[in-house]
């Protein structure tokens, strides 16, 4: 178990980290609901949209 003040410390440099590269975990979370999404519908048999499939 991590106690508060290494999770404390460690903040600033994930911090430091999602500036410069992004913040990767919330952009895969973002596909990841997406790509669930999508599945369902495929699942019950209702077509996606263009905007859904990424065409233009």
């Amino acid at each position: 178990m991590i106690s508060e003040s290494t999770r404390t410390e460690e903040l600033p440099i994930y911090a430091s980290l999602i500036r410069e590269r992004g913040d990767v975990v919330e952009e895969a979370r973002v596909v990841a609901e997406e790509t669930q999404h999508q599945m369902t519908q495929a699942l019950n048999g209702v077509a996606p949209t263009p905007h859904e499939t990424g065409a233009p």
